[in-house]
């Protein structure tokens, strides 16, 4: 099953379309009760979804009993993981369960399900942040709730789920940089995961910069307003206040593309340097943060080029204005 639509061809609308599937999952309660567990997906992430490849390769020493082996998929191997039991879900077999391949970060994975629905087309203000309750239940593996009439649907962290089984993979800088001394740039970041907001205020700390933090786009936006009155009212340049923004895609409320596109659609603040920090830049969707007038955009792994290429963005922007004037 292609999963690939025409929103991959659009940014800056504030939607996303996610790929729903179940697990089939016995009730704790009441032990032989059967029931549906639903969860999505950010379309962005899945390559295509399969039947449950025929011959599955045990390795020998695995971090975690959730990998179920390796499998063959155009030349490429790739990693499958029983999501059921990743999640801790007392386990239903299934006749006939689905593979959901993955990409993001620059790697694949594959996480079995037991079926999938379809694909829904949604906006982000419809996805709310999950509750403190719901994140600990989920071992905070779930970034977003979107609740239909019948059901609610769990939008599942399979970046956190793949840096934990792979700890290579997630997040890391070097610490033997040694920072120069800046201009005591400033700099709001964007991100609904708590781990990444605080990991990459550390490394921007580190380099010098003055860190400000928003869980959401929409929460950054209004931060940016809040800016943009006080330049109006005060006639001081904007660079006294703000040097950079630093923005994930995927957030409840505004994802990131919706956040540049109304960054750069405004009079005050649309020469404000923004970088798109998210697993989901690729050379396939790279075209989408060009459209809405990203500055730069950094694909996570690589957390080490941030404050790098901020510092860098900040002085040709105003290299830029000094020419200007």
């Amino acid at each position: 099953m292609s999963v690939h639509t025409d929103i991959l061809l659009e940014a800056g609308t504030n939607e996303l379309e996610i790929v729903e599937f179940w697990l089939e999952e016995e009730s704790r309660e009441d032990p032989g009760t059967v029931y549906k567990g639903f969860y999505g997906v950010n379309v962005a992430k899945v390559l295509e979804i399969i039947r449950m490849p025929k011959k599955v390769t045990k390795l020998p020493e695995v971090s975690d009993p959730s990998i179920l082996g390796t499998f063959n998929l155009r030349n490429k191997v790739v990693p499958l993981v029983d999501l059921s039991m990743w999640l801790g879900k007392p386990k239903v077999e299934h006749d006939a369960p689905k593979v959901i391949v993955t990409e993001f970060n620059n790697v694949s994975s594959a996480f079995m399900v037991s079926g999938v629905t379809r694909i829904h087309r949604i906006s982000w203000e419809s996805v709310e942040a999950p509750s403190t309750y719901v994140s600990h239940l989920s071992e905070d593996s779930i970034t977003g709730v979107v609740k239909f009439e019948d059901r609610i649907v769990l939008i599942l962290d399979l970046e956190k789920i793949v840096a934990e089984l792979n700890p290579q993979l997630g997040l890391r800088f070097d610490d033997t940089l040694d920072w120069e001394t800046t201009a005591g740039y400033k700099a709001l970041i964007a991100d609904d995961s708590t781990l990444i907001r605080e990991m990459l205020q550390e490394l921007m700390t580190r380099a010098k910069f003055q860190v400000e933090t928003a869980n959401t786009g929409l929460e950054c936006w209004n931060k940016l307003l809040e800016i943009k009155r006080a330049v109006e009212e005060t006639k001081k340049p904007l660079s006294d206040y703000i040097n950079v923004v630093i923005s994930d895609i995927e957030m409840p409320m505004m994802d990131g593309h919706n956040l540049t596109k109304r960054i750069k659609n405004d009079p005050v603040l649309k020469d404000l340097p923004v970088i798109l920090f998210s697993s989901i830049i690729t050379d396939k969707l790279r075209h989408k943060g060009d459209s809405v007038g990203a500055d730069d955009q950094i694909s996570k792994p690589e957390v080490t080029q941030l404050a790098k290429r901020a510092i860098k963005l900040i002085e040709t922007f105003s290299a830029q204005k000094e020419q200007q004037e």
